[in-house]
């Protein structure tokens, strides 16, 4: 659903009484943006009642009303800049009365709905329309219950993200969002990126039903093979997006950080292709640990930089990698791995990946006869293959579960703090200092998350779940053993927990983004394992 959507519904707030349902009343009217950027509204709707009990979810909301928006014709995906385009705005009913925002929670003020400090009132869609500028407003996504912003509202979702970086990287920052901006409203860069993912990265990924497993765990699991794509991993999807973006921008030198190295391979594959030099700064551990990777990002032509400082993983090779971009930010792009750092790089990189839920949300519903599975699960360390599968379940009634490592889980065990640019949920002391995290994996080694994983959290949409380093490698030989597939281990995290789950949602269609494949793993496995080497 690439077109408008807003509601200014009720979302439980802990505060508030406990001794009845909340009555809520909804209706919507229909934007219709003219090429010139004129608008015309169509009259509101009648009024849709809802009754949302103490711990209704926010996503309810979206399921309760999309039989009805669909069967109006309203769910559509809107046109491309210069067309006419229709957007659908729900908000609260004029027959609901005034609603407390202390005590029903109502989420963050957002542009189309006039806010006092309490109360919510009249819907002005003139306010909608000065509030998204014209070269946005193709692009811009509300989802019900959970908001999902492009752009985020300064930056921020919620009260995560932002830009906490030095004065010398503000005016970096600011023209890569112009940039990024005018490029994705631009229809000959989004052909020449889609061409690329297509005739080179190999999109779309396909969608790879369990058999073996599912009858073992007695649910039905669906695999997107982003291990499939060109270079073996999701990373590609954003990488291309992003170095083209460089060479849009003038830049003749990218710089890249990596944990487990597929993103690093990713980013000395797009520049080797477009004709860029390219360094990548990596931690000391995990170079020892990924070996195969660091010998194909030289094969590639980059220069491979150890990070010697710190825990000398992931979180230490983006500290270089930002101390590069800082010295060399009038020549370099920074080519960021994730769904981290200052605005505009979580939103952008979450657009680059968006690919595949949208992708597999299709496949889904073509394999399902028309339903969305019941279960999205895909491991979470920054977040990008995450949000990147997220991005197109969020507004349906499906469950999202991002699965950290039992030794990260920035989410599951840590507070709001700043690392890297951004503000989000992080690994600190009662000191604020960050704190080492542990994965099996390198990909996952991060004391951090991306920012709208901490706004999915916080708003109660997706859970982010623990599994050990135990569970990862049992998860990681069960696929192996039943259907042939070895998988990252970055991807195992998600098989662990959905082997656990398994007995909870018997009868059940997850999917699981399957993000990379375990050829870089084989060596540390054998290891793990007590094979011969």
């Amino acid at each position: 659903m690439d077109g408008l959507v807003h509601l200014c519904g009720a979302r439980h707030h802990p505060s508030a009484p406990a001794t009845r349902d909340l009555q809520v009343a909804v209706c919507w009217r229909v934007l219709t943006v003219q090429p010139d950027g004129t608008v015309d509204g169509e009259q509101d709707s009648a009024s849709v009642p809802l009754t949302l009990s103490k711990r209704q979810r926010p996503d309810r909301i979206q399921a309760c009303l999309n039989p009805v928006l669909s069967v109006a014709g309203l769910i559509q995906r809107s046109g491309p800049p210069g067309t006419t385009r229709r957007y659908v705005d729900i908000h609260r009913g004029r027959g609901a009365g005034t609603v407390s925002r202390m005590r029903c929670g109502l989420p963050a003020a957002i542009g189309g709905v006039k806010r006092t400090q309490r109360k919510v009132q009249t819907f002005d869609p003139s306010l909608l329309v000065r509030k998204v500028p014209a070269n946005h407003r193709h692009d811009y996504h509300l989802y019900i219950g959970a908001v999902i912003l492009n752009p985020p509202v300064n930056g921020r979702f919620g009260e995560f993200g932002g830009r906490y970086i030095p004065e010398t990287l503000i005016p970096a920052c600011q023209e890569l969002e112009t940039a990024f901006v005018d490029a994705w409203a631009d229809p000959q860069f989004r052909l020449e990126l889609g061409d690329l993912l297509r005739d080179y990265a190999g999109r779309p990924s396909i969608l790879t039903e369990c058999h073996n497993l599912g009858a073992r765990l007695g649910i039905r699991v669906l695999l997107k093979r982003e291990d499939l794509n060109h270079t073996g991993s999701h990373k590609i999807n954003s990488v291309l997006g992003q170095v083209l973006l460089a060479k849009r921008m003038g830049r003749k030198r990218i710089v890249a950080e990596t944990g487990a190295g597929q993103h690093g391979v990713a980013a000395a594959t797009a520049a080797a292709l477009l004709g860029l030099d390219c360094k990548v700064y990596m931690g000391e551990v995990d170079i020892a640990r990924q070996a195969l990777n660091v010998f194909r990002m030289k094969l590639l032509g980059a220069e491979v930089v150890a990070a010697t400082s710190g825990s000398r993983t992931l979180k230490d090779a983006v500290n270089e990698a930002m101390r590069d971009w800082v010295a060399t930010v009038e020549t370099t792009y920074y080519a960021i791995g994730s769904v981290m750092g200052p605005h505009p790089y979580p939103w952008m990189v979450r657009t680059f990946q968006s690919v595949i839920g949208d992708e597999a949300r299709a496949q889904c519903r073509g394999l399902l006869n028309g339903r969305d599975p019941d279960v999205v699960v895909a491991c979470v360390g920054g977040g990008s293959n995450a949000i990147g599968i997220f991005s197109g379940f969020v507004d349906a009634d499906t469950r999202l579960v991002g699965v950290e490592p039992s030794g990260g889980a920035a989410v599951g065990r840590g507070v709001p703090g700043v690392v890297h640019g951004m503000r989000s949920y992080l690994l600190q002391d009662e000191h604020g200092q960050v704190q080492e995290a542990h994965s099996i994996s390198a990909g996952l080694d991060y004391p951090g998350v991306g920012p709208e994983h901490s706004y999915l959290a916080s708003i109660g949409r997706a859970e982010y779940p623990a599994v050990t380093d135990a569970e990862v490698v049992a998860g990681f030989q069960l696929l192996a053993r039943t259907e042939g597939i070895i998988p990252a281990l970055e991807s195992a995290h998600a098989i662990a927990w959905i082997t656990k789950e398994a007995p909870n949602i018997q009868g059940q269609v997850a999917l699981i983004n399957l993000s990379g494949r375990g050829d870089k793993d084989v060596a540390q496995m054998m290891e793990i394992l007590g094979e011969p080497q």
